[in-house]
């Protein structure tokens, strides 16, 4: 990280000022690790009050921390510290703000018999080829009238594997599943 400073440097203690320049060459570890960080360093006083700046630019804005005290090496720590603090928020909300990849095509080919023939092994995780598991929402209020299992039985169609339905007895939820033989199960919430 490059340090530049601005105003009376010579108030600055050498040994403080390495203190202070190794806090921010741990500070830029943590920031994005792309090319090389610069950071200016202005320092003032105004009467008997010491007053450190430090102005940094990354996550795609400055980030500034202010440090003031009697005291040049306190202040500069108070404002290491603040700015610190603001890039471990800034950093947290970048790495846990959801980011979608781009859709993927679902016109993905269908596998081959001969490939899904193949002798059961550990399995791998291939996201690039395999589709996600889509999820599909019920409309439970979508202005059907509550019906009884024989109607919801009557109304499912051939090619239909489920029918989810309001009992109208119990005026709960409920779903008709067809089995691979046939035959139907009822199961109630």
């Amino acid at each position: 990280m490059r340090i530049t400073y601005t105003g009376k440097l010579e108030e600055f203690p050498s040994k403080p000022r390495q203190k202070f320049e190794l806090k921010l060459q741990k500070l830029s570890k943590m920031l994005e690790r792309k090319g090389e960080k610069e950071a200016h360093v202005i320092l003032t006083h105004e009467r008997f009050l010491k007053k450190v700046e430090i102005t940094v630019h990354a996550f795609d804005h400055a980030i500034v921390g202010v440090g003031s005290d009697g005291d040049l090496t306190s202040a500069a720590s108070d404002a290491v510290e603040k700015l610190e603090k603001q890039v471990l928020k800034i950093r947290n909300k970048w790495r846990d703000t959801k980011r979608h990849k781009e859709k993927e095509v679902e016109a993905s080919p269908s596998p081959s018999p001969a490939k899904s023939a193949r002798k059961p092994g550990p399995a791998r995780k291939t996201s690039a080829s395999a589709p996600r598991k889509r999820v599909y929402r019920v409309d439970h209020e979508d202005g059907r009238k509550p019906m009884t299992a024989e109607e919801a039985l009557l109304e499912m169609e051939p090619g239909q594997d489920y029918l989810t339905y309001r009992d109208a007895e119990t005026g709960r939820l409920a779903v008709l599943f067809r089995r691979p033989d046939g035959h139907f199960d009822l199961i109630e919430t």
